[in-house]
């Protein structure tokens, strides 16, 4: 009897995959979606915690946070590369000026800098980087037509407790940054000031999720405030000013360890591309 309440549970979509259970949805032009996994609901401090951050990064606050899934890396060139194929899509640096990469020993908006050129090397496996906010949100759309599910990037306040994990220490391994832990400027990896590096690289947090520190710097759902008031439980549809600023989290490749605090916040308008900022997903 519990196998067959089991099995019915299960048809009527009420059988919750597990905290930690990884998986991947079908497309329905064949091929999956990129992995992704279930985060426990839960109630966390959200913020600068250790008290070694910014303004904006206060007041800290309680944050109770339903379960939904993340990403278990952010979205890959060749998920990337996958949507891109299927629908043929431009993104707004192969359309417009191209995008910010560090070239000439400094940073410069080159003209055929985008997704396939990041004048670095790269394959498959790394996180894609010089696509905007507009551009995530297209490939957002297309995955969640393709699986039939609810994708979206995730709220500033999803982000954040899913990076920290259950911990409240400054990096969700700890205080120190220690050395070879991630990839950001000075963390001593062998991409670190170079390029990405190919996603799982390093361990993996408490909840299973892979470089939600350094690497990339991802964009989030939520409207950038100097000091929190409440945006960062919410989601920004399309209707928007091309002025407003969006949320970015995680540090990066090219950013030093401050950045790499799970309470760090940083802003860019929606068109922006860089060459050290990309995405991951949440799926409700």
């Amino acid at each position: 009897m519990d196998e067959v309440i089991e099995r019915l549970s299960s048809l009527l979509g009420k059988n919750d995959k597990k905290p930690g259970t990884v998986f991947r949805d079908s497309l329905k032009k064949g091929g999956e979606g990129p992995e992704m996994v279930i985060i426990p609901a839960g109630r966390f401090r959200m913020g600068d915690v250790q008290g070694t951050g910014d303004d904006d990064e206060k007041p800290v606050h309680e944050v109770s946070v339903k379960s939904f899934a993340m990403g278990r890396y952010p979205v890959t060139v060749g998920e990337f590369r996958q949507f891109v194929e299927a629908t043929g899509y431009q993104t707004e640096a192969e359309k417009g000026d191209g995008a910010w990469v560090w070239k000439d020993n400094d940073y410069n908006e080159v003209k055929d800098a985008n997704w396939r050129n990041p004048y670095f090397s790269q394959d498959n496996k790394h996180p894609v980087v010089c696509v905007s906010w507009n551009d995530a949100m297209v490939y957002v759309k297309w995955l969640s037509e393709q699986t039939g599910k609810q994708y979206r990037l995730p709220t500033e306040a999803e982000w954040e407790y899913a990076a920290r994990g259950g911990t409240e220490t400054d990096y969700w391994w700890g205080n120190e940054i220690g050395n070879n832990r991630a990839n950001c400027y000075d963390s001593g990896s062998q991409w670190s000031n170079k390029s990405t590096s190919p996603v799982g690289s390093f361990e993996p947090n408490p909840f299973g999720l892979y470089d939600t520190a350094g690497n990339v710097w991802e964009w989030t759902a939520s409207e950038y405030e100097d000091k929190y008031r409440g945006k960062e439980l919410l989601c920004i549809e399309k209707n928007h000013s091309e002025s407003i600023r969006l949320s970015l989290r995680g540090g990066s490749w090219s950013y030093d360890t401050t950045g790499m605090r799970s309470a760090y916040r940083f802003d860019r308008r929606p068109t922006i591309r860089n060459v050290d900022v990309g995405f991951r997903l949440a799926r409700l």
